[in-house]
């Protein structure tokens, strides 16, 4: 098929979302799906956190979705979970988002975020504790904020306990805060793995369930599961730093699978609890869209959205989106300031270019429909993380896929715009002369 024709099919079974009102037209695409993944072409668009925080609201007031899980770290989004579900000693929503320190903070310490989180405290003050929404992370970055979690419950459960944990979880003291110092050294082999003490960890609070969450009823068993979660964070986190000096494909494996597993985890926790579960998941395209139909899974590598087609079949629904220039909020480096940044305009070749060249502004495809056939030859896909190198803009932020196998719909924005971080960027690059470095 050529360029045009493809152009002409697209905007023929484009259907046309109006800014602010997309919810209810996504809601009613993804059917009744039990467990539904909201992508992003970028960790720093508003339009993708805007369109992502209506489609949350519509799925849990319409359709009684009680997860909302992010591509956050668990122990940081626990604090936030508090107090969306009334618990707790934050005054506010920004208070509530007072554990995000790690690098890339913006991604969830920006206004849209604020806004959901205080969506959930009015709609839970309504609800009875089982029945309320809750807010989770399914990452496993946190390490050392995981051990003192787990070490801070047990103080208050089990002291004894609690001796026992300090001792394991010592393995990691002559590290300091480092974990990537932990896996280099055990790579190495220049210390021990700490793998058989975490493991034994995990288990010895697993043991103690039954006692623990006998106490206070909903609460407690709430209160041991987030626990529980910590430790499996620490076991999988200490697995996972082993294997970033190895094969790039086994570190981004442990990680979706930890992501699945928390998944899987929430939804039989909240079904024990309230008798349903649903859950909404937001994370990067990269993360949800069928790794089997891109370059990752040519290259060894699986993510969330397969494992969870693959667990959860037809009840999941999993939503791309995508943009071909605008604004953004990323980093020129790792671990830099955030800064506002220009998206170049989309490659030729790409799908974002196929759906720049129909004219509409913002859209979305069921490619489960005769669209998918369409599509289905692989092209150019953007991806932008937290940084962005537009000097290396192909190598950079593009790989090859096929967009109706990675996804069930895909949400086109043409033009789009920065998310507001809560802290202020560093650099306003759209204000500064087109002859200002780049940063790279």
């Amino acid at each position: 098929m050529t360029q045009d024709a493809a152009v002409d099919a697209v905007r023929s079974a484009a259907m046309a979302l109006e800014p602010g009102r997309e919810a209810a037209a996504l809601r009613d695409l993804a059917g009744t799906a039990r467990v539904v993944l909201l992508g992003e072409a970028t960790h720093g668009t508003r339009e993708f956190y805007r369109i992502r925080a209506d489609l949350t609201r519509e799925l849990i007031t319409t359709r009684g979705f009680n997860i909302v899980a992010v591509e956050g770290d668990w122990p940081d989004c626990h604090r936030a979970n508090r107090w969306a579900c009334g618990r707790g000693q934050d005054r506010t929503a920004e208070e509530a988002l007072g554990d995000f320190t790690r690098f890339p903070r913006w991604m969830w310490r920006n206004r849209e975020i604020v806004g959901l989180l205080e969506w959930l405290r009015g709609h839970n003050a309504g609800v009875p504790t089982p029945q309320q929404a809750g807010f989770y992370g399914l990452d496993l970055y946190s390490l050392h904020r995981s051990i003192e979690a787990v070490l801070a419950y047990l103080r208050t459960v089990d002291p004894l306990a609690a001796e026992r944990a300090r001792a394991r979880y010592a393995c990691f003291d002559v590290f300091g805060q480092e974990p990537q110092a932990y896996g280099y050294a055990t790579t190495l082999q220049l210390a021990a793995p700490c793998r058989d003490d975490v493991v034994a960890q995990l288990l010895e609070l697993r043991r103690s369930a039954a006692e623990y969450v006998s106490r206070d009823g909903y609460v407690a068993a709430d209160d041991y599961f987030a626990a529980e979660q910590n430790a499996r964070v620490v076991k999988d986190a200490e697995a996972y730093y082993r294997a970033m000096f190895g094969q790039a494909a086994q570190s981004w494996n442990l990680r979706d699978q930890h992501m699945m597993a928390t998944l899987a985890a929430l939804l039989d926790h909240r079904t024990r609890l309230s008798g349903r579960a649903r859950a909404v998941v937001w994370a990067h395209n990269s993360h949800v869209g069928d790794a089997r139909a891109t370059r990752m899974g040519d290259e060894g590598e699986w993510n969330l959205g397969q494992l969870a087609r693959e667990a959860f079949g037809g009840d999941v629904c999993i939503i791309g989106f995508t943009t071909h220039t605008g604004t953004v909020t990323a980093a020129s480096n790792w671990d830099e300031p955030a800064e506002l940044m220009t998206i170049a305009p989309s490659l030729p070749g790409s799908y974002e270019r196929l759906f720049h060249d129909t004219g509409l502004e913002c859209f979305a495809l069921d490619l489960r429909r005769a669209i998918g056939s369409v599509l289905a030859p692989r092209r150019l896909e953007r991806a932008i993380g937290v940084v962005y190198r537009k000097d290396s803009e192909l190598r950079s932020h593009y790989f090859d896929a096929s967009l109706p196998r990675q996804f069930d719909l895909v949400v086109h924005d043409d033009e789009t715009r920065a998310v507001e971080p809560l802290e202020r960027w560093s650099r306003h690059e759209v204000d500064l002369p087109e002859t200002f470095p780049t940063g790279v």
